[in-house]
């Protein structure tokens, strides 16, 4: 039995590409201690003054809406004062010190991966500086993003193909292509990257310190996933 308007199809097509990431970003911490919570934040402003003047060294502005895509950016995200606690050996507590803590929290993005190893040098500088992590990203306007949208719709068709062939028939036409999820499937819409993302804990870049975070660009993997209806002709259910 065929059926002479064709077979709809309704397909789900994936891909994956590893490329190089576009920037970085390096979450880090100035933070500071003094015997008020005033001299904590000036301590703390102070440390701050010290890494954007080094930052400035290496061409390095202040993030607003006209460098987003500069080379080197930052920008102070918070500052929080709290009361300073250490380990007490005796009582296995976090005790109070009589000391006031302030923390300024910073992101730094770059861009021009030439300027890492200076980078690494500003912060490894700073005895108040805690890195907290760093993460890599992909523009979204990254070349390489058609090439894997094609070659999603590429997966689907050729698995529309061995669902025809499947039945005896072949593929005839593409109907209808769209993101995951926009057919009415009810699935997961997965188009988008996904990154190596490299954290630790606070410490600083300094030699000698084993849990500092690399700032080696690691590989991002962008997947795209669509969903695709095809008709094929000549579909048989007669058995061979």
């Amino acid at each position: 039995m065929s059926d002479p308007a064709g077979l709809v199809l309704s397909v789900r097509g994936e891909a994956r590409r590893m490329v190089a990431p576009d920037y970085a970003e390096v979450a880090l911490t100035i933070a500071a201690s003094r015997g008020s919570k005033a001299e904590a934040a000036r301590a703390a402003a102070a440390g701050l003054d010290a890494l954007t003047a080094g930052l400035a060294a290496l061409g390095g502005v202040a993030l607003d809406a006209a460098t987003g895509s500069g080379p080197l950016t930052w920008s102070a995200q918070s500052m929080m004062t709290y009361a300073e606690r250490a380990h007490d050996l005796d009582t296995g507590k976090y005790q109070p010190t009589g000391q006031l803590a302030a923390e300024v929290a910073v992101v730094v993005a770059v861009r021009d991966f030439d300027l890492l190893d200076a980078l690494a040098a500003v912060l490894a500088a700073g005895e108040a500086i805690a890195v907290q992590g760093v993460s890599w990203h992909v523009d979204w306007d990254n070349p390489a993003w058609p090439l894997v949208r094609a070659d999603a719709v590429q997966a689907a068709i050729r698995k529309g193909r061995d669902y025809a062939a499947a039945l005896g028939g072949t593929l005839r036409s593409v109907e209808h292509i769209a993101d995951a999820g926009l057919l009415g499937g009810g699935g997961n819409s997965q188009v988008g990257f996904t990154g190596g993302r490299v954290l630790a804990r606070a410490a600083s870049l300094g030699a000698g310190e084993p849990d500092a975070p690399s700032l080696d660009p690691v590989p991002q993997e962008l997947a795209a996933v669509i969903e695709a209806r095809l008709t094929a002709d000549g579909v048989s259910l007669t058995m061979r």
